[in-house]
């Protein structure tokens, strides 16, 4: 069974490059492992390594079907329906077998359910980062700078953990209802992430966020753009108002689309991940697009504010994976 060193290459690449714009170097190996380790998490093989996400064989490949939240689990038997076996006592292993691998993840998407076909994004197809001008460019020093971090889990908090390291200030911001499903995780893992940083907990409705974001020079968030305009916030506007601001927003597979993705799912998609013996997909490491993510977007940032800001950094976690994914294949030798 593969592991993942040989795909790290590429983030390497890119924490070097964070390091030469900071100062400040990036612990790969407990950005990677540590929360895994801390939950002693097993080995992933076919069911990922917090046991949410899971790889089902299809009539003509494999899909990744991930159960993350109460309501993933509840939607089971609609998915169920749509794919014609309403009541299937093998559940979905058994139901998939009989449908194409691109209509299980097509069905689960239309539910909210995570889901992704392995491969289905690469690296050719989009870049990890997109960047957008919106604002007039302003080079400030990092420890000048006020982060404000909507975002949750591990993807945006890495990256706010990483530029909060290279001296910024970073308030993280939670909704009284929702708070950041993190905290039920590992205590430790969450007090790493967020070491140093303000805390900040709000009602998130119209209006309610508008004086935290007109006081930022940074926004990371990782929602998709229809509910932020409902709250009133829009990154065009931020990056107006004011020079040298960046807002980095990280999604499942761009701004464009509004297919929901973890981490586990969002590997599978760009193709992260290893073959068992017989040639089949299994899981690499723990929700690897998360921290991947993580990196490529604290790097992006740093680039983005040494020239000045004033960008929209959009960053697609299936596309950061898949940035990795053919690593070993650029650099295996030629026969």
């Amino acid at each position: 069974m593969e592991t993942v060193e040989p795909y790290v290459a590429p983030l390497s690449d890119v924490a070097r490059s964070f390091t030469d714009l900071t100062g400040v170097p990036v612990d790969l190996p407990s950005a990677l492992f540590l929360r895994a380790r801390l939950a002693a998490l097993e080995h992933p093989g076919r069911t990922s390594a917090n046991g949410s996400c899971h790889l089902l064989r299809a009539a003509d490949g494999w899909t990744a079907v991930n159960l993350a939240r109460p309501d993933d689990l509840a939607a089971v038997p609609a998915l169920l329906a749509l794919l014609g076996s309403p009541g299937e006592p093998g559940g979905l292993h058994t139901a998939v077998q009989r449908v194409p691998a691109a209509e299980v993840a097509e069905a689960a998407q239309l539910l909210g359910i995570p889901a992704a076909v392995p491969g289905s994004v690469t690296r050719d197809a989009r870049p990890a980062v997109r960047t957008e001008r919106w604002g007039e460019r302003r080079v400030r020093a990092m420890a000048d700078l006020r982060i404000v971090d909507f975002s949750a889990l591990w993807a945006g908090p890495l990256c706010a953990r990483l530029l909060g390291l290279a001296g910024a200030r970073v308030v993280k911001v939670e909704s009284t209802t929702r708070p950041d499903g993190a905290r039920l995780g590992t205590p430790a893992f969450y007090q790493w992430l967020h070491d140093g940083h303000d805390n900040g907990v709000v009602e998130f409705v119209p209006g309610a966020m508008d004086e935290l974001v007109a006081e930022a020079d940074v926004v990371i968030e990782a929602s998709r753009p229809r509910a932020l305009r409902r709250l009133g916030l829009r990154a065009e506007e931020f990056l107006a108002a004011r020079p040298g601001r960046v807002w980095v927003g990280i999604t499942g597979y761009g701004r464009e689309n509004d297919r929901i993705a973890f981490g586990d799912d969002a590997a599978v998609s760009g193709g992260l991940t290893g073959v068992d013996p017989n040639g089949d997909p299994v899981f690499l490491g723990d929700a690897l697009a998360d921290p991947v993510t993580g990196v490529f977007a604290a790097h992006a940032a740093a680039r983005s504010l040494a020239e000045g800001g004033g960008e929209l950094l959009c960053i697609s976690m299936a596309a950061c994976a898949a940035t990795l994914a053919d690593a070993p294949a650029r650099v295996r030798p030629p026969c």
